[in-house]
């Protein structure tokens, strides 16, 4: 089960949002993005509309930042997303990694270059829920193995949906 993480960050003049404030700025009818980030390889999901099933979408090979943020905007834009979730990778027992700050980071920057509507997700287990997923439905090895940052981004984006229809 996944974990909340709630930040709020002040850096450069950007507040990350916890994922109560995250939920008041979201319309009824709105598509989310979940990205799981990665030093070179970053898996994207999105939602439905109704915010009920995250759904694996791409991995994008990040080279620069620049590049980058050009790809979220137009996936941004084209699914008319209205907010993003960043899985955090903490660890197991609940401190930061050496990873944390690098997703952070992110979220903030995706809070200035794209939406004010970015928040933190704990994704702990994200990569192995997402490969035991991709085993249940019978993939060969080579096909899990390059799905799986976006499946990753999809098991934390459903985590976030999970929450939200509490």
């Amino acid at each position: 089960m996944l974990i909340l993480q709630e930040i709020n960050i002040k850096k450069y003049n950007t507040i990350m949002l916890d994922i109560e404030d995250f939920k008041k700025k979201l319309d009824k009818k709105s598509r989310l993005m979940g990205i799981d980030p990665g030093r070179k390889r970053v898996g994207i999901a999105i939602s439905d509309e109704n915010k009920i099933i995250a759904t694996p979408y791409t991995t994008i090979i990040k080279n620069k930042y620049s590049d980058f943020v050009k790809e979220i905007i137009e996936i941004f834009k084209e699914n008319q997303i209205k907010g993003i979730v960043v899985g955090n990778p903490i660890n197991m027992d609940g401190t930061s990694s050496s990873s944390s700050q690098s997703a952070k980071d992110l979220a903030i920057n995706l809070s200035k270059d794209v939406t004010e509507n970015v928040v933190l997700w704990d994704e702990r287990l994200s990569s192995q829920g997402a490969f035991n997923l991709s085993n249940d439905l019978a993939s060969n090895t080579t096909k899990k193995v390059n799905k799986l940052d976006q499946n990753s981004a999809q098991f934390i984006l459903q985590g976030v949906l999970d929450y939200l229809t509490k």
